[in-house]
């Protein structure tokens, strides 16, 4: 196996425009952990760690924004709004047969067209989800009270940052290797499954138990999300194309 790794990693040197696409990824992964690093203004870190050190449930889904949300990063959504507004427009070709025909029948166009629209259904997505977990932590006294003016600044903070990851992660697709959203929720796990594992089994308690069922349902969710929606945007295969 040692062995056959190496050959792949030799062959992989060789090939300039493979290696080409895995430093572009190595980069993007550099750079989103950096964006990940940067607070949103006016947030005392030592009771927000406090408050994830506390709750086990929010401390999990800490490791799949990669560590954002414990530090209300600019990007402490992750790339969950593009998610959930890939699946509703997913969900409403269902509904729509305007929908349906356009990612279905219109080709190429239609499908970037579809892609857009859910771009767009993002930034409510974002808005919401961005406020409510304000809210919710300032009434959990994670962080302090907001003025009206300091949270609408921090939420359109949020909603860039979210925008900026889903941009990122769409230039990885196309610049890289594989589906730039789904390496965008690897690369979050892996850089925080480390520390996660080490607290975890340090304060392990059987009352836990439910926390970790849960986080392992909506881990289930997400991953089942991310691979619908990765099959969903592949190319349509030209035999297929021409039949329509």
């Amino acid at each position: 196996m040692i062995k056959t790794f190496f050959e792949k990693l030799r062959l992989i040197i060789k090939d300039r425009s493979l290696s080409r696409k895995i430093l572009f990824i190595l980069g993007a992964f550099i750079v989103f952990r950096l964006m990940a690093a940067i607070p949103i203004p006016g947030v005392d870190t030592s009771s927000l760690q406090q408050f994830f050190n506390s709750n086990q449930f929010f401390g999990l889904l800490n490791i799949l924004s990669g560590g954002g949300l414990s530090s209300l990063s600019i990007i402490m959504l992750g790339v969950g709004p593009y998610i959930t507004a890939s699946i509703i427009m997913q969900v409403m070709t269902m509904v729509s047969s305007k929908l349906k025909a356009l990612y279905h029948e219109e080709g190429e166009a239609g499908r970037r067209k579809f892609m857009q629209y859910s771009r767009v259904i993002s930034i409510p997505i974002a808005a919401i989800q961005g406020v409510g977990f304000l809210l919710f932590l300032q009434q959990q006294g994670a962080i302090s009270v907001l003025a009206p003016f300091d949270m609408l600044v921090n939420v359109i903070i949020i909603i860039a940052g979210s925008m900026l990851l889903m941009w990122l992660g769409e230039l990885m697709t196309e610049f890289g290797i594989g589906n730039g959203v789904s390496l965008i929720i690897f690369g979050g796990i892996v850089a925080s499954l480390p520390s996660a594992v080490s607290s975890l089994l340090f304060t392990f308690e059987p009352a836990m138990i439910p926390s970790y069922l849960g986080f392992i349902l909506v881990g289930l969710v997400i991953v089942a999300g991310v691979v619908y929606i990765t099959e969903a945007e592949r190319p349509i295969p030209v035999t297929y194309a021409k039949q329509v």
